[in-house]
């Protein structure tokens, strides 16, 4: 039959599950929740059958999520599933339908129980369905009242009751987020960014206790890069200069940044070519060495650790000293940009330089430098595309080293990049493609050197799980990276901290005849479709005025095994 007032959705795959929190099956399911009117983005969609939607338009328009079905819509629907699956049931004449995903029904929690899911699972031995396991979860809050929470003796006993067990085991989950607990000043990172750490244990003593450090803990790093606050954001705004000329190769128009000082690139390079030409003649060594400290340092944050890591490459060749001039004071324009290689070249062509550069790079610039070795430099028309591509060349041959630098220093991987990162082998925008993923790396390696005090032996491990990923997979700022740790590393960040989750697992039995009841306390709806129903809730902090005070959510999830036979 028809259920005009369902919609049913099978989530498998790399899509998250709705219902992880509350099952831990790694199987694909079905979602059932109640069938939302499409009227409003038809209409819409028919008046604008001629243009497209303004910005403001799709905001006002966006999706309220999604809806729940009462409880005993959800029941009726459980019920229809398990008759199906049910073998013992032949006289109602259904085929043959095999085992299906299980099935999770959206609930509105208007219940006594505020029940937000109810979830039917199939249970087998070898092929043959033996029952279905009924979980129901229900949800209260937020409150900020711990002493509602439950007692563990008590989850324990109604456990036993329920299941007619004596005997349970408890396991512990706490998740806590610590890149809050430790960014420096008290900032509040408001991005995408966010390092949590997973940490599970056996045997739980008392609700909310700390976990102990024999426990298994997982760090959960997810960081975006162009925080202005990060320790390596004037590495980043390097960065964007690069790409800033690699779309301009692809497109044509280069958007160039607004300069940032009064003194423009031009006359730096002007000073810097003077500097190098009293060099040639024997005046003056040492003010250009201090000049090249400035520029060692120039990438590094305030934090002594990142100018120790940078300070380290103190081989800049001319090109890439030329790229650290053009790229401090912002290239402002394409006519500026004409007028410093102009500089640049003209005083090649005159002898009036013999500057020094690394050996390996095929760009233009080090191409004309090694012909003005020999007094025959080729005619260089400084036109189109041609100043873009020579600054664009310098500046990634520079930025690669910069990273390699960074990673064979810190982490000994030089051999994944000689065959990857850092490859000449594909296109250019391909190789700033893979240098965006080197800075994605460096982001996360140096906010969890700074933030979390990660030494070596957790450093190195961390690099080698980013580099496999990036090897195979596209830039992904987005992407959580998991490495197993010792709570031992980071629990000086969270031992005195709330949660932002804590849940105990009660279970009884073995195998297919495992029952478990789970509760779990949260700071965060741990339901999305009741999380809008409950914003009215929602406070910066407690009516009394404290800010110490949180907010949190409880669910529990009950289940009962229904056999068939």
């Amino acid at each position: 039959v028809f259920q005009s007032d369902v919609e049913i959705y099978l989530v498998g795959g790399s899509c998250k599950s709705p219902v992880e929190r509350f099952w831990n099956g790694n199987s694909p399911v079905y979602i059932l929740q109640k069938a939302t009117p499409n009227e409003e983005s038809d209409s819409l969609e028919e008046s604008k059958t001629e243009e497209a939607l303004s910005p403001s338009e799709l905001l006002s328009k966006e999706s309220p999520g999604p809806a729940a079905l009462s409880v005993g819509r959800a029941k009726q629907l459980v019920s229809l599933y398990a008759m199906v699956q049910n073998p013992n049931m032949p006289h109602l004449g259904l085929s043959e339908v095999g085992v299906l995903p299980p099935l999770w029904v959206r609930c509105d929690g208007c219940d006594p129980e505020h029940t937000c899911w109810i979830g039917a699972e199939p249970l087998r031995a070898a092929k043959k369905i033996t029952g279905i396991n009924i979980y129901v979860v229900s949800c209260e809050g937020p409150t900020a009242d711990k002493t509602c929470f439950a007692n563990l003796e008590e989850l324990k006993m109604e456990h036993k009751r329920r299941h007619h067990s004596s005997v349970v085991t408890t396991k512990g989950f706490a998740q806590y987020e610590l890149i809050q607990v430790a960014a420096i000043e008290d900032t509040v990172i408001e991005s995408g960014s966010n390092i949590y750490v997973d940490i599970t244990w056996n045997i739980v003593d008392k609700i909310l206790e700390t976990p102990p450090l024999i426990s298994a803990a997982t760090l959960n790093i997810a960081l975006e890069c162009g925080d202005p606050r990060s320790p390596v954001s004037q590495v980043f705004r390097e960065l964007q200069l690069l790409l800033a000329l690699a779309e301009g190769l692809k497109t044509g128009v280069t958007e160039w940044p607004e300069p940032l000082e009064s003194e423009s690139a031009l006359e730096l390079v002007q000073e810097f070519l003077t500097d190098l030409k009293k060099k040639l003649d024997g005046d003056g060594t040492s003010g250009n060495k201090n000049e090249t400290e400035k520029i060692k340092c120039d990438t590094a944050a305030v934090d002594s650790y990142i100018k120790s890591i940078f300070s380290e490459r103190g081989d800049l060749d001319f090109a890439e000293q030329l790229w650290c001039k053009m790229r401090s004071k912002c290239v402002s324009s394409y006519q500026e940009l004409v007028d410093c290689f102009t500089l640049v070249i003209k005083s090649l062509e005159r002898g009036e330089i013999q500057p020094w550069i690394h050996q390996g790079s095929s760009s233009f610039l080090r191409k004309l430098i090694q012909q003005s070795y020999h007094g025959q430099m080729e005619a260089v028309s400084l036109s189109g595309i041609t100043p873009i591509q020579m600054l664009f060349e310098i500046g990634l041959d520079k930025m690669k080293k910069d990273y390699v630098s960074f990673f064979i220093g810190q982490s000994s991987s030089s051999l994944l990049f000689q065959d990857y990162f850092i490859s000449t082998d594909v296109d250019l925008q391909e190789q700033v493609h893979r240098v965006q993923k080197l800075h994605h790396m460096l982001e996360i390696m140096v906010n969890c050197r700074v933030l979390l005090q990660f030494r070596h032996e957790n450093l190195f491990p961390l690099t080698q799980i980013c580099m496999k990923y990036y090897k195979e997979n596209p830039l992904n700022e987005k992407h959580v990276f998991q490495l197993p740790i010792r709570p031992a590393v980071v629990k000086k960040f969270y031992q005195n901290e709330h949660p932002e989750m804590w849940k105990v697992e009660i279970s009884s039995g073995h195998g297919s005849k495992e029952v478990k009841t789970v509760w779990q306390v949260s700071t965060n709806p741990p339901v999305e479709h009741m999380a809008s129903s409950h914003s009215d809730l929602f406070s910066d902090s407690p009516g009394n005025g404290s800010t110490e005070e949180r907010l949190y959510f409880v669910a529990v999830t009950r289940c009962s095994p229904l056999p068939f036979t």
